[in-house]
């Protein structure tokens, strides 16, 4: 299936602007998810032949693969990403008002190079919506994988009062997720990367800490989602302050505004994701693994195009992957690719 869509369902895509080839593809993921006889057959595969489901954060996942947020903003489409092999599924980024985002153009494809850049900036539909939309669906323990929610702020909320934004997200949504994701890493909001700094990280991971221990259903895994820009020193304050606060684990990484050798004729302006980001993750996820001792689990997520480099995660102690711009390039069958490829060393991160 991936030679197919490789060799001619891509190249039609390619032919469409980018942002509504990924317009087409969520609408036949929700299509999919609609399929209620289908979407339960395709599930049953969830856990590849020979592996067995992976136990992170208190939460048991079929196979080590995840979609990553950024794909499925709005809840449109996760349950069929799920019965595409998905492990996990992580929708959002949501603020807690609807906003259109950054102006377009704000997505380019590079084919060669299996690069994306984007400068999105969190077009959604708000909370309400997500909320409303959620909440007719199955909620915890009845879904065939995990559900992710990824959390932002608006673009106009200055970064002294994001704790408000992230809490009223929180408030309204942690009840219907099985895991809550804290995303100030993003580089197409003004400032949003400011908020991993020590100071205001505390303030906002504090703030979550506290209301998650009185959510309707029990509390959730908080995770925090970094940049593969920060510096040793950054990272070893977002160890100390994850660890402090109590937090489940961590995504490492979002796009980066670097322009790795290679992608310099790439848009300047947005976040980078894809093939060249590859290096840059793993080297994160690794430091972050080292510095926690392997206390707190790590999610590697960015550049990965095959199950070859989501071993390369695992290997650096990763528990979970996930993909995104892998699927561009890719395809719909790479998930279940994915997992089944990792499935048969699973014992070697046993």
């Amino acid at each position: 299936m991936s030679f197919l869509y490789e060799k001619v369902v891509s190249r039609g895509l390619y032919a469409m602007d980018p942002e509504k080839a990924h317009l087409f593809g969520l609408r036949g993921m929700g299509l999919l998810g609609a399929l209620a006889p289908l979407r339960a057959l395709m599930e049953r595969r969830l856990t590849p032949r020979g592996g067995k489901p992976i136990e992170a954060f208190g939460l048991k996942f079929p196979n080590h693969v995840g979609l990553a947020a950024g794909f499925d903003k709005d809840g449109l489409g996760w349950r069929g990403a799920a019965a595409l092999g998905f492990g996990h599924v992580e929708i959002g980024t949501v603020t807690p008002k609807p906003q259109p985002g950054n102006e377009r153009p704000r997505v380019f494809r590079y084919p060669a190079l299996k690069a994306v850049v984007n400068s999105y900036g969190f077009p959604n539909a708000g909370v309400e919506a997500l909320h409303a939309r959620l909440s007719s669906q199955p909620g915890r323990g009845r879904r065939a994988c995990p559900l992710g929610i990824n959390l932002g702020k608006n673009k106009e909320t200055p970064n002294e009062r994001a704790h408000e934004d992230y809490l009223l997200g929180f408030q309204r949504l942690a009840p219907l997720a099985d895991y809550v994701v804290v995303n100030i890493s993003s580089p197409n909001t003004t400032g949003l990367r400011a908020l991993q700094d020590r100071g205001p990280l505390v303030t906002l991971l504090t703030t979550l800490a506290r209301e998650n221990r009185g959510v309707t259903g029990g509390p959730v895994p908080l995770l925090l989602k970094v940049a593969p820009d920060l510096n040793p020193h950054q990272l070893v304050d977002i160890v100390s302050v994850v660890g402090e606060c109590g937090f489940a684990g961590i995504i490492a990484t979002n796009t980066t505004i670097t322009r790795p050798p290679g992608t310099e004729a790439c848009a300047t302006k947005g976040g980078l994701s894809g093939a060249p980001l590859l290096e840059r993750a793993l080297k994160v996820v690794r430091f972050l693994v080292k510095e926690s001792g392997g206390r707190i689990p790590v999610v590697g997520c960015g550049g990965i195009t095959c199950a070859a480099d989501a071993g390369r995660f695992m290997d650096e102690g990763a528990c979970l992957v996930q993909v995104y711009s892998g699927l561009v390039f890719r395809g719909p069958a790479l998930a279940r690719e994915i997992a089944e490829g990792l499935a048969w060393r699973q014992r070697d991160w046993a």
